[in-house]
């Protein structure tokens, strides 16, 4: 008789709960082992850098579920336990609290943040205790900078604007960024935040800094030197795959999957840390988004429930930046071509992006648009899945 050794989930926030929770929704019935290094509760990281950043919520209000309701699915939550090492081949699990034997091993570990070569001891955002750490420097802040040119910077400049902090945006490049949406909302990003007086300081770096009694003077790559009194590094993540680097996995870009999630026999990937195989350009993404967690942790746990591979989900992820709503879903080409696809009377705007088929589209974004306008542009680029692939 073989036993079921189970299914055992690394990392507990948002993906790596929803596949526990999938899992027994599909009706699997084996063991399930939830780990997590924080000693926290699950929570939902999407509001550390909006309602946690801008003093709308307390921290217990992210807890996505209580002791009780994961003890209710049949799932063994360890917290305080972080995973050290993984045998592929015998299919088990190192960890700080010992070893963990699995059928499926589902690496759900994010991203951690990268430090600033010239800004070591500059405030980052990750963990729940980052955003409150955060939120405590921003309300006391007269001038801050952030550091930073993606999604997480653009919110955390907008939180120090809402803290009626004086704030200046730093950016390395000429241009900013919207995760998988790359550069190409970057005109529209700059004048967003232009409109709500963050200062942009783009295509320079810094180059140092030297304390001051209440603050940082920073030193520019041109030369300039600007005072603040709270200096945020929110220059992107690294794949948290540190512990993996004796094993047998490709890690080259976090955990390279294909496009089912699957890193090697036995052992899936999903969220920030995973690079699933884009079936269109053939490239293998990472896509640093919950709601693309979600959708890929649904997938995997369909998959090991049923035996069976699911169509791949597509990419879809959202921000709040001074109040405007930016929605993207599918994926984007750096030379995409670009549709207007609003439709008549509708509020806001939404824009198709094509691929390198003639009247392909594989992105579109909505500005500001209504529930309705964003639904109606995904079901066109579900039409021009179909039509490109039939």
């Amino acid at each position: 008789m073989t036993v079921s050794r189970g299914v055992v989930v690394v990392g507990a926030s948002i993906g790596g709960l929803t596949a526990a929770e999938t899992l027994r929704e599909e009706g699997y019935a084996g063991p399930i082992v939830l780990i997590g290094d924080e000693n926290h509760l699950p929570y939902t990281r999407p509001p550390l850098s909006k309602q946690i950043l801008l003093g709308e919520w307390e921290p217990h209000q992210a807890v996505i579920r209580e002791v009780g309701e994961i003890d209710a699915l049949g799932v063994e939550f360890r917290s305080s336990c972080t995973a050290t090492g993984l045998d592929v081949g015998l299919r088990v699990l190192h960890t700080t609290t010992g070893d963990v034997a699995f059928d499926e091993l589902v690496i759900a570990t994010g991203t951690g943040p990268r430090r600033h070569p010239a800004l070591p001891d500059a405030l980052t955002l990750r963990t729940m205790g980052d955003a409150v750490r955060l939120r405590d420097r921003l309300a006391a802040a007269g001038r801050v900078a952030v550091v930073g040119a993606g999604i997480l910077a653009s919110e955390v400049a907008s939180a120090a604007r809402h803290h009626g902090a004086d704030t200046l945006l730093v950016g390395r490049g000429a241009s900013l960024s919207f995760g998988g949406v790359g550069t190409l909302l970057s005109a529209p990003l700059e004048d967003l935040h232009r409109e709500h007086g963050v200062e942009l300081a783009l295509n320079t770096h810094v180059r140092g800094s030297r304390p001051l009694p209440r603050g940082s003077e920073l030193e520019f790559s041109d030369g300039s030197v600007q005072r603040v009194n709270a200096v945020f590094a929110m220059i992107g993540g690294s794949p948290r795959t540190e512990w993996l680097e004796e094993s047998s996995l490709d890690i080259s870009d976090g955990v390279v999957c294909d496009e089912a999630g699957c890193a090697a026999p036995g052992v899936s990937a999903i969220g920030d840390v995973a690079a699933w195989r884009d079936p269109g350009s053939g490239r293998h993404v990472r896509v640093e988004h919950q709601s693309n967690a979600i959708e890929q942790a649904v997938a995997v746990a369909c998959r090991i429930a049923h035996g069976q591979q699911s169509a791949q989900p597509i990419p879809l992820f959202w921000s709040e930046i001074h109040k405007t709503r930016i929605n993207a879903f599918g994926w984007f080409d750096r030379d995409a071509r670009v549709v207007d696809l609003t439709p008549p009377d509708a509020v806001g705007t939404v824009w198709g992006f094509g691929g390198r088929v003639e009247g392909e589209v594989r992105g579109v974004v909505g500005w500001n648009a209504s529930p309705k306008a964003f639904r109606q542009a995904r079901a066109v680029l579900a039409r021009s899945a179909l039509a490109t692939t039939g």
